[in-house]
Protein backbone atom coordinates (compact mmCIF):
# COMPACT_ATOMS: atom_id res chain seq x y z
CA UNK A 1 0.00 0.00 0.00
CA UNK A 2 3.00 2.37 0.46
CA UNK A 3 4.04 1.55 -2.68
CA UNK A 4 1.11 3.65 -4.37
CA UNK A 5 1.15 6.72 -1.81
CA UNK A 6 3.63 9.86 -1.63
CA UNK A 7 3.27 10.08 1.73
CA UNK A 8 5.71 7.58 3.92
CA UNK A 9 4.84 8.83 7.03
CA UNK A 10 2.13 10.73 9.09
CA UNK A 11 2.96 13.93 12.15
CA UNK A 12 0.42 14.15 14.69
CA UNK A 13 -0.95 17.75 15.54
CA UNK A 14 -2.37 16.48 18.53
CA UNK A 15 -2.33 19.00 21.23
CA UNK A 16 0.48 20.96 19.85
CA UNK A 17 -2.32 24.31 19.83
CA UNK A 18 -2.24 23.99 23.33
CA UNK A 19 1.43 24.98 23.80
CA UNK A 20 2.89 24.72 27.33
CA UNK A 21 -0.34 23.62 28.61
CA UNK A 22 1.07 20.14 27.21
CA UNK A 23 2.72 19.71 30.08
CA UNK A 24 0.09 19.90 32.36
CA UNK A 25 -1.22 17.52 30.10
CA UNK A 26 1.46 15.23 30.09
CA UNK A 27 1.37 14.96 34.05
CA UNK A 28 -2.78 14.50 33.76
CA UNK A 29 -2.74 11.50 31.45
CA UNK A 30 0.19 9.75 32.87
CA UNK A 31 -1.58 9.63 36.35
CA UNK A 32 -4.32 8.51 34.58
CA UNK A 33 -2.89 6.16 32.29
CA UNK A 34 -0.97 4.49 35.42
CA UNK A 35 -4.16 4.50 37.06
CA UNK A 36 -6.21 2.69 34.09
CA UNK A 37 -3.29 -0.40 34.13
CA UNK A 38 -3.31 -0.65 37.71
CA UNK A 39 -6.92 -0.65 38.00
CA UNK A 40 -7.46 -3.18 35.20
CA UNK A 41 -4.61 -5.21 36.14
CA UNK A 42 -6.28 -5.51 39.63
CA UNK A 43 -9.40 -6.63 38.43
CA UNK A 44 -8.13 -9.21 35.80
CA UNK A 45 -6.04 -10.19 38.94
CA UNK A 46 -8.90 -10.42 41.69
CA UNK A 47 -11.07 -12.50 39.06
CA UNK A 48 -8.40 -14.56 38.20
CA UNK A 49 -7.85 -15.70 41.82
CA UNK A 50 -10.65 -15.58 43.47
CA UNK A 51 -13.02 -18.77 42.76
CA UNK A 52 -15.82 -17.04 44.04
CA UNK A 53 -15.45 -14.15 41.20
CA UNK A 54 -15.69 -17.59 38.67
CA UNK A 55 -18.83 -17.07 36.88
CA UNK A 56 -20.05 -15.64 32.95
CA UNK A 57 -20.36 -11.77 34.41
CA UNK A 58 -16.92 -11.72 35.78
CA UNK A 59 -15.42 -13.75 32.83
CA UNK A 60 -16.54 -11.08 30.28
CA UNK A 61 -15.39 -8.72 32.76
CA UNK A 62 -11.96 -9.87 33.03
CA UNK A 63 -11.64 -10.63 29.22
CA UNK A 64 -13.25 -6.56 28.94
CA UNK A 65 -10.73 -5.38 31.30
CA UNK A 66 -7.81 -7.15 29.31
CA UNK A 67 -9.28 -5.33 26.20
CA UNK A 68 -9.64 -2.62 27.64
CA UNK A 69 -5.75 -2.29 29.38
CA UNK A 70 -4.65 -3.33 25.44
CA UNK A 71 -6.80 -0.79 24.23
CA UNK A 72 -5.14 1.91 25.68
CA UNK A 73 -1.88 0.47 25.58
CA UNK A 74 -2.35 1.03 21.74
CA UNK A 75 -2.64 5.15 22.08
CA UNK A 76 -1.56 6.40 25.19
CA UNK A 77 1.97 6.03 25.30
CA UNK A 78 2.67 7.44 22.22
CA UNK A 79 0.43 10.33 22.81
CA UNK A 80 2.17 10.86 26.25
CA UNK A 81 5.91 11.10 23.93
CA UNK A 82 4.36 13.31 21.81
CA UNK A 83 3.22 15.82 24.53
CA UNK A 84 6.68 15.89 24.85
CA UNK A 85 7.88 16.00 21.70
CA UNK A 86 8.28 17.95 18.21
CA UNK A 87 9.07 15.13 16.54
CA UNK A 88 5.71 13.20 16.32
CA UNK A 89 5.67 11.66 13.43
CA UNK A 90 4.52 7.87 12.85
CA UNK A 91 5.08 5.90 9.92
CA UNK A 92 3.02 4.97 7.22
CA UNK A 93 2.68 1.07 8.28
CA UNK A 94 2.51 2.37 12.04
CA UNK A 95 0.08 4.55 11.67
CA UNK A 96 -2.41 1.98 9.82
CA UNK A 97 -1.32 -0.65 12.34
CA UNK A 98 -2.15 1.70 15.35
CA UNK A 99 -5.74 2.13 13.70
CA UNK A 100 -5.73 -1.38 13.26
CA UNK A 101 -5.51 -2.48 16.77
CA UNK A 102 -7.08 0.70 18.32
CA UNK A 103 -10.68 -0.21 15.97
CA UNK A 104 -9.58 -3.98 16.58
CA UNK A 105 -9.96 -3.51 20.72
CA UNK A 106 -12.72 -0.52 20.51
CA UNK A 107 -15.16 -2.82 18.17
CA UNK A 108 -14.28 -6.32 20.58
CA UNK A 109 -15.12 -3.89 23.58
CA UNK A 110 -18.40 -2.69 22.11
CA UNK A 111 -19.62 -6.18 21.23
CA UNK A 112 -18.60 -7.51 24.76
CA UNK A 113 -20.73 -5.14 26.45
CA UNK A 114 -23.54 -6.27 24.53
CA UNK A 115 -23.13 -10.03 25.08
CA UNK A 116 -22.43 -8.75 29.13
CA UNK A 117 -26.06 -7.34 28.55
CA UNK A 118 -27.28 -10.77 27.52
CA UNK A 119 -26.04 -12.62 30.32
CA UNK A 120 -27.48 -10.52 32.90
CA UNK A 121 -31.07 -10.70 30.67
CA UNK A 122 -30.30 -14.40 31.32
CA UNK A 123 -29.70 -14.50 34.93
CA UNK A 124 -32.35 -12.38 35.72
CA UNK A 125 -35.00 -13.02 33.36
CA UNK A 126 -34.45 -16.88 32.76
CA UNK A 127 -32.66 -18.11 36.26
CA UNK A 128 -33.38 -21.51 35.76
CA UNK A 129 -32.15 -22.14 32.62
CA UNK A 130 -28.98 -19.69 33.29
CA UNK A 131 -26.13 -22.69 33.43
CA UNK A 132 -27.22 -23.98 30.14
CA UNK A 133 -27.29 -20.64 28.46
CA UNK A 134 -24.16 -19.07 29.72
CA UNK A 135 -22.15 -22.46 30.36
CA UNK A 136 -18.22 -22.10 30.14
CA UNK A 137 -18.22 -23.37 26.74
CA UNK A 138 -21.01 -20.92 25.93
CA UNK A 139 -19.23 -18.25 27.33
CA UNK A 140 -15.66 -18.70 25.98
CA UNK A 141 -16.93 -18.83 22.70
CA UNK A 142 -19.07 -15.61 22.42
CA UNK A 143 -16.11 -13.71 24.24
CA UNK A 144 -13.37 -15.79 20.79
CA UNK A 145 -16.70 -14.52 18.28
CA UNK A 146 -16.34 -10.94 20.14
CA UNK A 147 -12.51 -10.82 19.29
CA UNK A 148 -12.01 -12.55 16.21
CA UNK A 149 -15.41 -10.18 14.66
CA UNK A 150 -14.18 -6.98 16.14
CA UNK A 151 -10.60 -7.44 14.47
CA UNK A 152 -12.00 -8.62 11.50
CA UNK A 153 -14.33 -5.55 10.94
CA UNK A 154 -11.31 -3.39 11.93
CA UNK A 155 -9.31 -4.86 9.41
CA UNK A 156 -12.04 -4.10 7.05
CA UNK A 157 -11.98 -0.47 8.14
CA UNK A 158 -8.00 0.05 7.92
CA UNK A 159 -7.85 -1.65 4.71
CA UNK A 160 -10.54 1.15 3.27
CA UNK A 161 -8.68 4.04 4.95
CA UNK A 162 -5.12 2.83 3.64
CA UNK A 163 -6.24 1.54 0.12
CA UNK A 164 -6.69 5.15 -0.70
CA UNK A 165 -3.63 7.13 -2.21
CA UNK A 166 -2.35 9.96 0.06
CA UNK A 167 -0.06 12.55 -2.06
CA UNK A 168 -0.98 15.82 -0.36
CA UNK A 169 -0.78 16.90 3.36
CA UNK A 170 0.27 14.48 6.30
CA UNK A 171 -0.59 16.22 9.62
CA UNK A 172 -3.37 14.28 11.01
CA UNK A 173 -5.29 16.98 13.35
CA UNK A 174 -5.58 14.16 16.11
CA UNK A 175 -3.34 12.56 18.61
CA UNK A 176 -3.84 8.73 17.19
CA UNK A 177 -4.20 7.72 13.63
CA UNK A 178 -8.17 7.65 13.82
CA UNK A 179 -10.32 7.50 10.67
CA UNK A 180 -11.83 10.84 10.15
CA UNK A 181 -8.90 12.75 11.07
CA UNK A 182 -6.34 10.20 8.23
CA UNK A 183 -8.66 9.58 5.38
CA UNK A 184 -9.43 13.68 5.07
CA UNK A 185 -6.14 13.56 3.86
CA UNK A 186 -6.82 11.26 1.10
CA UNK A 187 -6.34 12.76 -2.62
CA UNK A 188 -9.06 10.62 -3.85
CA UNK A 189 -13.15 10.11 -3.83
CA UNK A 190 -13.43 8.76 -0.40
CA UNK A 191 -17.22 8.42 -0.26
CA UNK A 192 -17.00 4.47 -1.42
CA UNK A 193 -15.26 4.27 1.49
CA UNK A 194 -16.87 6.47 4.10
CA UNK A 195 -20.11 4.88 3.11
CA UNK A 196 -18.95 0.96 3.99
CA UNK A 197 -17.50 2.40 6.86
CA UNK A 198 -20.39 4.36 8.15
CA UNK A 199 -22.59 1.02 8.10
CA UNK A 200 -19.90 -0.81 9.85
CA UNK A 201 -19.76 1.45 12.59
CA UNK A 202 -23.78 1.31 12.68
CA UNK A 203 -24.05 -2.58 12.25
CA UNK A 204 -21.02 -2.47 15.73
CA UNK A 205 -22.38 0.54 17.70
CA UNK A 206 -26.44 0.44 17.36
CA UNK A 207 -26.76 -3.38 16.63
CA UNK A 208 -25.74 -4.29 20.23
CA UNK A 209 -26.99 -1.14 21.80
CA UNK A 210 -30.23 -2.32 20.80
CA UNK A 211 -29.81 -5.58 21.97
CA UNK A 212 -28.68 -4.27 25.10
CA UNK A 213 -31.92 -1.82 24.95
CA UNK A 214 -34.24 -4.80 24.34
CA UNK A 215 -32.28 -6.98 27.32
CA UNK A 216 -32.75 -4.06 30.29
CA UNK A 217 -36.37 -3.99 28.76
CA UNK A 218 -36.80 -7.61 29.92
CA UNK A 219 -34.96 -7.30 33.10
CA UNK A 220 -36.83 -3.82 34.03
CA UNK A 221 -39.99 -5.93 33.71
CA UNK A 222 -38.62 -8.79 35.44
CA UNK A 223 -37.73 -6.57 38.54
CA UNK A 224 -40.42 -4.96 38.38
CA UNK A 225 -42.29 -7.80 39.64
CA UNK A 226 -40.10 -8.90 42.27
CA UNK A 227 -41.92 -8.25 45.87
CA UNK A 228 -39.13 -6.92 47.85
CA UNK A 229 -37.17 -4.10 48.23
CA UNK A 230 -34.28 -5.63 48.77
CA UNK A 231 -34.80 -8.07 45.90
CA UNK A 232 -35.17 -5.44 43.57
CA UNK A 233 -32.05 -3.51 44.68
CA UNK A 234 -29.93 -6.42 44.53
CA UNK A 235 -31.31 -7.01 40.65
CA UNK A 236 -30.64 -3.63 40.23
CA UNK A 237 -27.18 -2.92 41.42
CA UNK A 238 -25.72 -6.09 39.32
CA UNK A 239 -27.07 -4.35 36.47
CA UNK A 240 -26.32 -0.70 37.23
CA UNK A 241 -22.30 -0.87 36.97
CA UNK A 242 -22.97 -2.09 33.58
CA UNK A 243 -25.26 0.43 32.34
CA UNK A 244 -23.11 3.37 33.32
CA UNK A 245 -20.36 1.96 31.14
CA UNK A 246 -22.03 1.53 28.04
CA UNK A 247 -23.82 5.01 28.47
CA UNK A 248 -20.53 6.52 28.75
CA UNK A 249 -19.01 3.76 25.73
CA UNK A 250 -22.02 4.07 23.21
CA UNK A 251 -22.54 7.66 23.70
CA UNK A 252 -19.05 8.71 22.98
CA UNK A 253 -18.53 6.32 20.24
CA UNK A 254 -21.90 6.88 18.44
CA UNK A 255 -20.87 10.82 18.11
CA UNK A 256 -17.69 10.09 16.75
CA UNK A 257 -18.33 7.72 14.20
CA UNK A 258 -21.89 7.53 13.04
CA UNK A 259 -20.82 10.52 10.62
CA UNK A 260 -19.52 11.83 7.46
CA UNK A 261 -15.80 12.84 8.52
CA UNK A 262 -16.99 15.86 6.80
CA UNK A 263 -18.94 16.53 10.01
CA UNK A 264 -15.63 15.98 11.80
CA UNK A 265 -14.16 19.29 13.98
CA UNK A 266 -10.80 18.84 15.69
CA UNK A 267 -11.34 20.40 18.59
CA UNK A 268 -14.66 19.08 19.84
CA UNK A 269 -14.07 15.42 18.47
CA UNK A 270 -10.71 15.22 20.59
CA UNK A 271 -12.37 16.43 23.35
CA UNK A 272 -14.89 13.15 22.62
CA UNK A 273 -11.88 10.79 22.01
CA UNK A 274 -10.22 11.52 25.20
CA UNK A 275 -13.34 10.78 27.07
CA UNK A 276 -13.25 7.06 25.08
CA UNK A 277 -9.75 6.43 24.93
CA UNK A 278 -9.21 7.41 28.47
CA UNK A 279 -12.39 7.67 30.99
CA UNK A 280 -13.80 4.81 29.69
CA UNK A 281 -11.17 2.61 30.65
CA UNK A 282 -10.57 4.74 33.51
CA UNK A 283 -14.53 4.00 34.26
CA UNK A 284 -14.48 0.50 34.31
CA UNK A 285 -12.41 -0.90 36.71
CA UNK A 286 -13.33 2.14 39.31
CA UNK A 287 -17.20 1.59 38.78
CA UNK A 288 -16.99 -2.24 38.52
CA UNK A 289 -14.79 -2.01 42.35
CA UNK A 290 -16.79 1.15 43.87
CA UNK A 291 -20.15 -0.57 43.43
CA UNK A 292 -19.60 -4.02 43.28
CA UNK A 293 -19.81 -5.61 47.22
CA UNK A 294 -18.50 -9.22 45.54
CA UNK A 295 -15.15 -7.52 43.89
CA UNK A 296 -14.48 -5.14 47.02
CA UNK A 297 -14.46 -8.46 49.29
CA UNK A 298 -12.04 -10.18 46.88
CA UNK A 299 -9.92 -7.34 46.47
CA UNK A 300 -9.74 -7.06 50.90
CA UNK A 301 -9.11 -11.21 50.57
CA UNK A 302 -6.24 -10.87 48.01
CA UNK A 303 -5.00 -7.53 50.23
CA UNK A 304 -5.08 -9.64 53.28
CA UNK A 305 -3.29 -12.49 51.80
CA UNK A 306 -0.50 -10.21 50.55
CA UNK A 307 -0.09 -8.56 53.97
CA UNK A 308 -0.89 -4.84 52.07
CA UNK A 309 -4.26 -4.64 54.71
CA UNK A 310 -1.86 -4.40 57.75
CA UNK A 311 0.36 -1.56 56.42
Amino acid sequence: MANSSCVTEFFLLGFSSLGDLQLVLFVIFLCLYLIILSGNITIISVIRLDHSLHTPMYFFLCVLSTSETFYTIVILPKMLINLLSVLRTLSFVSCASQMYFFLGFAVTNSLLLGVMGYDRYAAICQPLHYPILMSWRVCRQLAATCIVTGFLISLLGTSLVFSLPFCGSNRVNHYFCDISPVIRLACAETYINELVIFIGGVLVLVVPLICICISYGFIASAILKISSAEGKRKAFSTCASHLIVVIVHYGCASFVYLRPSAKYTSGKDRLVTVTYTVITPLLNPMVYSLRNKDVQLAIRKMLGKTGFSAL
